[in-house]
């Protein structure tokens, strides 16, 4: 296992995140983290060791800078901007192509939150680099414009417990012109902090994603 820390150009701004791949990766999958998160988001992280150990490589990235991060803890002015989440998304998704290290490897994003709106934006302006998108406790429903153009096969993973959320993820998957799969897990609420709940988000996405590192 390699791990780094790594910067990405998006416009005018520098993101930073941790990149981590086992020795013969699989696949690859870059982390959309939601509201008010970051790459440092306990969830996240356990998610992505249980990918790395499936033999998957994964980058937590920061989607807001430092000071962006600091306005926004305030005024919450960034996280809910999904067409910026979604162009730093995308640029993320161009430097993993550009990089030798990961330049081959078959690609999904992992969105939780509001991050699963950036990672949907993603998947339908790089049809040809985004394999699989997965959703966990994700907001779908924000990325409303863009989800008959999204053709990677998406799994949107919601607690059986959150119950508007889950609302929004049915709504959503109907305007879905792609593959999709709405996975309930019972009694779980938004953040999965009920025992097991996070292992079988774990588990699902895992799966999800090496079907597409197979195919």
């Amino acid at each position: 296992m390699t791990s780094e820390t790594v910067e990405v150009a998006a416009g005018d701004s520098v993101l930073t995140g941790d990149l981590a791949l086992p020795e013969r990766p699989r696949g690859m999958v870059l982390f959309a983290h939601g509201s008010g998160s970051s790459r440092q988001s306990p969830r996240n992280r356990a998610v992505a060791e249980a990918l790395r150990r499936a033999g998957l490589g994964t980058l937590l990235l920061d989607l807001l800078t430092e000071a962006e991060e600091r306005a926004d803890r305030v005024s919450a002015e960034y996280r809910f901007d999904i067409p910026l989440l979604g162009r730093r998304l995308v640029a993320a998704v161009d430097a993993l192509a550009a990089r030798p290290a990961t330049a081959g490897l078959p690609l999904g994003v992992f969105g939780a939150s509001t991050g699963a709106a950036a990672a949907l934006v993603a998947a339908a302006e790089r049809p040809e680099g985004v394999r699989a998108v997965v959703s966990r406790g994700g907001r779908p429903d924000l990325a409303a414009e863009v989800l008959e153009q999204v053709r990677a096969p998406v799994l949107l993973l919601v607690g059986g417990a959150d119950r508007e959320v889950l609302g929004l993820n049915i709504l959503a998957a109907e305007w879905l012109a792609g593959p999709h799969t709405v996975t309930v897990v019972p009694g779980a609420t938004h953040l999965f902090e009920e025992p097991g709940a996070l292992e079988r988000v774990a588990d699902a996405a895992a799966e999800w994603f090496l079907r597409m590192a197979d195919d």
